[in-house]
């Protein structure tokens, strides 16, 4: 027998769509804290993946992780690199679509750093260090305009200290199975990015035949529009039948 839930209570019950959140390279998962707040306001179940971003595949392991764990089908949203952390993860069962925020989306046989080599005049690359000991980090004096030039700078001064090292077993490595290829897949491109040149973003977009969003900001979106960016992944949860 059914049972349908007046609204009060349905609400009560919270969203039917889980969302599952990646964070991207030099970062980690406290850099979702607006959107948690105001997603899990509006009812949603929000799972956070905390990558070590050490390998493709201990992050892909992560990530699933937080999909298992997930009540409700869920929308798997990532981050620059956790682009191509959700492509590789967003194959999982449970997960039903796809959100790219600022990120990459690999195809099969493809790295992060496959698409991050593709020619793009005339915008700027990341300010990266040369490898040390297998890993990559930012130009610390870079970080704060080139990843999140419209954040308050005193954060990003404080975020460019804190970077977490990324490995280069995470950037090198190739996706298999791109999810894209099978999962309805939204982008959100940042037309004002100096870390993911917008041009890249929008190649990927177009590719995997994603709802392409167009927004005036840097790289860091989940925090600088962190009002757009909830009502984007929304949008997306809302599609999700």
């Amino acid at each position: 027998m059914s049972v349908s839930l007046p609204s009060s209570a349905q609400t009560r019950a919270g969203k039917p769509v889980s969302i599952v959140l990646v964070h991207g390279a030099f970062v980690d998962a406290s850099g979702w804290k607006p959107l948690y707040d105001k997603l899990t306001g509006d009812g949603y179940e929000v799972l956070l993946v905390q990558n070590p971003t050490i390998t493709l595949d201990g992050d892909v392991f992560a990530t699933k992780q937080a999909i298992a764990r997930a009540t409700k089908p869920v929308l798997l949203v990532g981050h620059s690199y956790g682009g191509a952390v959700i492509t590789e993860a967003g194959v999982d069962p449970k997960v039903a679509a796809l959100v790219y925020l600022a990120a990459y989306a690999p195809d099969a046989g493809e790295s992060a750093f496959d698409v991050a080599s593709k020619p793009h005049a005339g915008e700027p690359s990341a300010p990266l260090l040369p490898p040390q000991d297998g890993f990559l980090l930012v130009d610390q004096a870079k970080f704060p305009t080139a990843f999140a030039a419209d954040v308050d700078p005193s954060l990003t001064t404080f975020m460019a200290a804190a970077q977490v090292p990324w490995g280069l077993a995470a950037v090198q490595t190739k996706i298999t199975n791109p999810a894209w290829k099978q999962k309805p897949t939204y982008f959100m491109l940042t037309t004002q990015d100096h870390m993911i040149p917008p041009s890249l973003q929008r190649a990927g977009a177009n590719r995997a035949g994603a709802q392409l969003r167009e927004i005036q900001s840097s790289h860091a979106v989940m925090l600088s529009h962190p009002d757009d960016v909830v009502g984007f992944i929304e949008q997306a949860a809302e599609a999700i039948k």
